[in-house]
């Protein structure tokens, strides 16, 4: 957390927090949603100003209830969540990088839900591989001892079934079936944080 995050705490330690104003999609895009945004259903208008979305970034945590927010100086802004808290994309040198910057590092469990998506953890992280970089993670995938084909694949995820791989890092770590509904809870997240009552 920045320092400047940590005095303006201590300043002013009882702010009120916001709700349904930030948004995180799928692809680890930080979002702005505004009233008729909200009203509408939107997602929001694409935050490009890099030095906001490093700001926001670096002060991402979450609390006791699974809900993730972004600490704005003495204010929580809470996040609604397209996917899970972390979005992570294929890395030449990281392997995973996080949409945050930051690496993924050692993956300790992988899932492919019924929809496709990839989701993957690691230590105190859960993220899910943007939808764009799926594809590049097939040539890691064994299916049964062999590697995947896209119709075994579009069969296991329908069906489940024999053992599926990911190798990666010079480990191989089973991917387990899951279906999309049930990743939040899996994972105690809340995707859109209510104000607590």
């Amino acid at each position: 957390m920045d320092e400047i995050v940590k005095q303006a705490m201590a300043k002013w330690p009882n702010v009120p927090h916001c709700y349904g104003w930030l948004a995180l999609d799928a692809r680890g895009a930080w979002r702005m949603r505004d009233e008729a945004a909200q009203r509408a259903g939107a997602p929001g208008d694409k935050l490009t100003n890099a030095a906001l979305v490093g700001f926001i970034n670096r002060n991402y945590l979450h609390d006791e209830r699974g809900c993730w927010y972004f600490q704005n100086g003495p204010q929580r802004v809470y996040v609604n969540l397209e996917a899970t808290p972390f979005i992570a994309r294929t890395d030449p040198l990281a392997g995973f990088l996080l949409h945050t910057g930051r690496p993924l590092g050692q993956v300790e469990q992988a899932f492919m839900t019924d929809l496709g998506q990839v989701i993957l953890q690691g230590a105190d992280v859960v993220a899910q591989v943007d939808d764009r970089d799926v594809a590049q993670l097939l040539p890691c995938m064994e299916l049964d001892g062999a590697p995947v084909t896209d119709d075994a694949l579009a069969g296991w995820i329908e069906h489940g079934g024999d053992e599926m791989l990911l190798r990666h890092g010079g480990k191989a770590v089973r991917i387990e079936h899951l279906r999309a509904e049930e990743v939040a809870a899996r994972f105690r997240f809340i995707m859109q944080p209510q104000l607590p009552g």
